[in-house]
C-alpha cells in the first residue's frame, strides 16, 4: 500500500535515515574510485620506470670510459666475451657506428678464469703469444689502457667472418696467479 495525500497523489517513500547511505551507492562509488585510480597507477609507475630506464641508458651512452661493472648477458653473447664469474674487478666499454660495433672489457681473474675464458671464446692459453700486445695502440687509448713499459704481456687476435665478432686478446700476468685479461671484441656489418 502506498501513501496518498488528500490530492490523490502517491507519496515518496520514506527516505534513509540520516548519516546512512544505502550499501549499494558505498559499493558503486568504491567501484567507480578503483576503475579510475588503479589504470591511473599504473601509468604513473610505467612512466617511472621509463624515465628510470633512459636515465640508465643514457648514463651508458654517455659514458667516455670503461664502466665498473659486468657488461648485460646479451653483450657478452653478441660479442662472446664470457667474462668468468668470480672476476674481480671488471669494467666495459661499448663503441657502436653505422658499420662497426665493439665492446671493450677487463677483468681479473685467476688461471683456470684464464683457461676457461680462452675455451669459451674458441681458443686455448697455448694460442697466446709471450710479448704481443694484439690490442693496437688506438684501441687501447679508447679506454685509456696502456701497454707500453716493461709489462709482462701476451696477447692473441681472433679474426672471424662476418657477422661474427673477431677479438684482440692482450693478458697481462704482472700479478702473478691474477692475470688481467684486456679484450676488444668488434662485430663489423
Amino acid at each position: 500500500m502506498t501513501t496518498q495525500d488528500l490530492t490523490g497523489a502517491a507519496a515518496p517513500p520514506p527516505a534513509a535515515a540520516p548519516g546512512r547511505e544505502t550499501p549499494r551507492r558505498w559499493l558503486m562509488a568504491v567501484i567507480v574510485f578503483l576503475l579510475i585510480t588503479i589504470p591511473a597507477g599504473y601509468i604513473v609507475i610505467s612512466a617511472e620506470q621509463s624515465r628510470d630506464s633512459g636515465g640508465t641508458k643514457d648514463a651508458e651512452a654517455a659514458a667516455t670510459g670503461l664502466t665498473n661493472a659486468f657488461p648485460s648477458k646479451v653483450q657478452q653473447r653478441i660479442y662472446n666475451v664470457p667474462v668468468p664469474l668470480g672476476s674481480t674487478p671488471v669494467y666495459y666499454y661499448e663503441t657502436n657506428s653505422w658499420d662497426t660495433s665493439s665492446l671493450y672489457v677487463q677483468f681479473r681473474t685467476n688461471g683456470v678464469g684464464l683457461e676457461r675464458y680462452l675455451k669459451a671464446i674458441g681458443s686455448s692459453t697455448g694460442a697466446l703469444k709471450k710479448g704481443e700486445v694484439t690490442i693496437t695502440p688506438r684501441q687501447a687509448a679508447q679506454v685509456g689502457w696502456d701497454f707500453t713499459g716493461d709489462g709482462q704481456f701476451a696477447g692473441l687476435s681472433e679474426h672471424r667472418p662476418k657477422p661474427q665478432p673477431s677479438q684482440r686478446i692482450t693478458v697481462s700476468f704482472d700479478e702473478p696467479g691474477h692475470p688481467v685479461v684486456h679484450t676488444v671484441s668488434t662485430v663489423a656489418f
